[in-house]
Formats: structure tokens, sequence, C-alpha cells
């Protein structure tokens, strides 16, 4: 993941974007993600939206970009400077998210959406640090198939049937226990 946006957020009434540090009874504490890094409250009536919850839509209806990943283009094509603002016109804005998302859904995603993107990118790309994806990604896929598959001599599965080695009457066992007898017992009538 290029950049961390688990502890990222858009906050509704608020401008920016925020960091979130820890929950109270009332809301959240925040702190601005600029270089002020102002920390407040914010409460529980507005809405808290994580970056790395959101996505954009593609043409496809099932399926979406996250927004991480969307960052992680921009990264790669633009780097930490963005050439376009918020401000930028509007051709300009269309022409670089079809560069990033080719198959973004023009109906979907509006144009307010675009200019957030932005916004949200130079946000991020300014305060956050980018961690570029390292080879340790395809390492531990390597890692993962040899230890998926078996020795030669190592058994592949018990296929869920584990052979019993206890006695199955034994004390630990609750369905070989016997029954003992309940006691009833009954209150007599002051």
């Amino acid at each position: 993941m290029p950049y961390d946006l688990k502890e990222v957020a858009a906050i509704s009434g608020m401008p920016g974007l925020y960091r979130l540090l820890k929950p109270t009874r009332a809301g959240v504490i925040i702190e601005t993600l600029d270089a002020k890094a102002t920390r407040s409250v914010a409460s529980a009536r507005n809405k808290v939206s994580l970056l790395h919850e959101i996505s954009i839509y593609t043409q496809d209806y099932d399926q979406t970009v996250p927004l991480t990943e969307v960052f992680d283009r921009i990264h790669q094509k633009y780097g930490a400077d963005l050439p376009l603002s918020n401000k930028s016109d509007d051709r300009d804005l269309t022409a670089f998210m079809g560069e990033i998302i080719p198959d973004y859904d023009r109906d979907r995603v509006y144009m307010s959406d675009i200019k957030k993107l932005v916004t949200w990118y130079r946000a991020v790309s300014s305060t956050l640090e980018y961690q570029a994806p390292a080879a340790d990604d395809a390492a531990e896929e390597e890692t993962t198939q040899e230890e998926s598959t078996p020795a030669s001599d190592e058994a592949m599965s018990t296929a869920g049937i584990i052979p019993a080695t206890e006695e199955s009457n034994a004390a630990g066992n609750p369905e070989a226990a016997t029954p003992k007898a309940s006691k009833k017992t009954s209150k007599k009538a002051e």
C-alpha cells in the first residue's frame, strides 16, 4: 500500500482531511492533515468517511478501484507534485482522470469527485510518506506457495478425520460421559 490511508478521513461539514487519533464518548479526536496539525473533536453526528474505504466507479458495475490504488497510480505517473489543482479546467481534469483510470464511469463519477480526488491527493502526498511497494510482496507469495505444497514424506491431509488416540469414554469427552441422574428438589408449600 503506497499511502497508509487507514487513519485518514474526510468528515462531513468540515473542510479538508483529518487523521483520526482516538475515539471519545462524544465522537473522535482528530488532527488536521496540514502543517498546523490542529487537534479537535468531531462529534458523533458528523459522517466520517475513511479514505481507504472509498473507491472510484468503473464501467463495470460490479467493480471499483480503491482510492489507495488510484493514489498509487497518480504517484507512479506524476510523483508527489501534481500539476493540476481543483481550480484547473474541467477538460484537463477529465483528461487527467482518463489517464489514471481509463475505464472510469463518466456517468457516476462527477466533476466534483475528480476535484475532490485532486485536492485529497495533494493533501495526502504533502503530509504522508509514500511507501513504495517492495519486492517483499513477491517473496511472500513464493513462501506461501512453498508452505502450501507439502514435502514428499509429509502427509497430504487428514480430510477432516482425526484418529482417536484416547479412549472414547474419557472424562473430558462430554458425549461419552454417562448421564447422571439429576436430583429434583421440590419445595414444600408453607
